[in-house]
């Protein structure tokens, strides 16, 4: 991995912890399940209008959907706005991963290693440890938000199996089915909004926009939008396209530490030594889950053959350079969004001019 990627990868960590403080800056002025729909709606109006729908089947985008956008934020919104900490949100939000490999083994029958087990396990004894720190203050009081940011982990994690089937059926289109995911929230949130906000709330929301309180809150929500999810999600996707997903996924790491710092000087929230020692915890055993231990090259065997020249030794085999994939340029990522990917001959034709 270059260095330019390495530096590249860290700022889309940044841009994904900095997500939690504009969350918390968002709901000072819009409540929870209003400002998640206003999120995915400035994603949705322009997807509609101008990106071609995903060749995926919708069962997979819908479940993409419903668990990645409704779910999670639902849940993660709901959390900050009933006292979740917000750098203690970044770290929580963690157990996706965990809760990913669970659901991936019981639903699609995915094989589960011995050290994704362990990972699991270290995993979940850090967010026990956060739970029941949570629910000793303020007589349990504490502990609402936490499971709440919980269940939006959860969610992440079935969005995850949506994604995933997704990507199977359309392996070409990581971005246009993100764009396509942002769709799915808006009219369902905007009915939970109504219902259980209510007009009121909702019309007492848009009345102080020109305070600074709600300035900040447009400048986060726009944040959210454009930097963490287009912005964010463009680089990573770049990234993961270029090379294995063991080498870009550990950067992710960074999040809940850019979360934490972030919420400290930005908002002045602290958080216990106790929390961030379970936290790194959850921290190792997601790291230790999700990079796979490099296996032993095979042997290849010799080929038989008439002649020496017909006879090609394990030593060359191994030897011989393999085609490197060609990483799609910023223009193809555009273009493939806008106008769908080439043809294939076009992409190979595409492909040789740059090789």
């Amino acid at each position: 991995m270059t260095l330019r990627d390495r530096l590249l990868a860290v700022v889309v960590a940044v841009t994904w912890g900095l997500n939690f403080p504009a969350i918390h800056l968002t709901l000072e002025q819009f409540p929870p399940f209003l400002a998640v729909a206003l999120r995915f709606s400035l994603l949705a109006v322009p997807t509609l209008l101008l990106v071609p729908r995903p060749s995926a089947p919708w069962r997979w985008v819908l479940l993409y959907g419903a668990g990645f956008g409704v779910l999670q934020f639902v849940f993660l919104y709901s959390a900050i706005d009933s006292g979740m900490p917000t750098g203690l949100a970044s770290l929580v939000l963690q157990s996706s991963a965990p809760f990913t490999v669970v659901l991936a083994a019981a639903l699609l029958r995915e094989h589960v290693s011995g050290r994704q087990a362990l990972g699991v396990l270290v995993a979940v004894v850090g967010l026990a440890g956060i739970a029941v720190h949570r629910a000793g203050l303020n007589g349990g009081a504490t502990l609402v938000p936490v499971l709440l940011t919980l269940c939006g982990g959860l969610g992440w994690a079935m969005g995850n199996l949506g994604n995933r089937r997704a990507m199977q059926a359309a392996p070409g289109e990581p971005l246009r089915l993100m764009l396509w995911m942002s769709v799915i929230p808006p009219l369902p949130l905007l009915a939970l909004s109504l219902t259980l906000e209510g007009p009121a709330r909702i019309r007492a929301s848009f009345t102080g926009l020109a305070t600074p309180t709600g300035w900040t809150a447009l400048g986060a929500l726009a944040f959210t939008v454009l930097v963490g999810t287009l912005a964010g999600s463009g680089l990573w996707t770049s990234l993961m396209s270029r090379y294995p997903a063991g080498v870009v996924a550990p950067f992710s790491m960074l999040v809940p530490v850019v979360g934490i710092g972030s919420s400290w000087l930005i908002l002045r929230e602290r958080t216990s030594l106790a929390e961030l020692g379970w936290g790194a915890l959850v921290v190792a055993g997601v790291l230790l889950g999700s990079t796979a231990r490099r296996r032993p090259q095979p042997v290849v065997p010799l080929a038989s053959g008439t002649g020496v020249t017909g006879t090609t030794s394990a030593v060359a085999i191994a030897a011989t350079p393999s085609p490197r994939p060609v990483s799609p340029s910023p223009s193809d990522v555009v273009a493939e969004i806008v106008t769908g990917p080439p043809a294939a001959d076009e992409s190979t034709a595409s492909a040789s001019a740059r090789r």
